[in-house]
């Protein structure tokens, strides 16, 4: 899952990536409502962790013009207007959730997870042919064993499990998991797939990963 932050504050900007990404989320920040709103419409990210007091644009108006354009993207306002009014502002302007600084690192996870319940995780564990997947506990198992998979692994699984029999376009992978600004080239979209191959066989797995030439990845059941 991939988060844009919008947050002026550099210092506290580059904690809250570091959160994110010790839990399991992929994670960009930009630091001025104009820009947040350029990233948005990339059409790549899951939510949006917004700041209030921004330059350029404020979040508010991030928010109200995302709403005008229909981006149904979950929003969590994160800011030190505390007052009852700015709450009701934010939250009828299309807030999804709205929480204020400071603000203890478990409670902005779980009210993420909560925001984001509907999204490429639907449910707790994913399941395809013999193979589950624990987001919670970011573990692959089959009837064999388990193993618990690394931050790109897991995003990388859950995306193909989200996607059942589907094609995922190897740019996909790249923007979801590697960012829309990121040096990373392609192949190592292939290194990591290599990775979930091997762990799969060790499981005993009744999938596979498939590559569709010149297109992406899909999984497919082995018959």
């Amino acid at each position: 899952m991939r988060i844009l932050l919008a947050e002026d504050e550099r210092s506290l900007s580059k904690a809250i990536i570091h959160i994110l990404e010790k839990n399991h989320y992929s994670a960009d920040a930009v630091y001025d409502g104009k820009e947040a709103l350029e990233y948005l419409r990339t059409g790549i990210y899951d939510a949006l962790i917004l700041d209030v007091m921004m330059p350029v644009m404020d979040g508010i108006q991030v928010l109200q013009q995302l709403r005008r354009e229909k981006n149904t993207i979950p929003v969590l306002i994160l800011t030190a207007k505390a007052e009852v009014d700015d709450k009701v502002l934010g939250l009828d302007s299309g807030a999804n959730d709205y929480l204020t600084k400071p603000f203890d690192t478990k409670e902005l996870l779980a009210r993420l997870r909560a925001m984001t319940r509907k999204s490429s995780c639907q449910s707790t564990t994913l399941h395809f042919g013999n193979i589950s997947l624990d987001c919670a506990a970011f573990t692959l198992s089959s009837p064999d064993g388990s193993f618990r998979l690394t931050n790109k692994e897991f995003q990388m699984m859950q995306i193909l499990l989200s996607n059942p029999s589907g094609i995922v376009p190897t740019e996909r992978f790249l923007e979801k998991i590697w960012g829309y600004d990121s040096d990373a080239e392609i192949n190592v979209v292939w290194v990591y797939i290599s990775y979930l191959r091997k762990k799969l066989n060790a499981l005993g797995s009744n999938i596979r990963i498939t590559a569709v030439r010149n297109t992406g990845y899909r999984l497919e059941e082995i018959l």
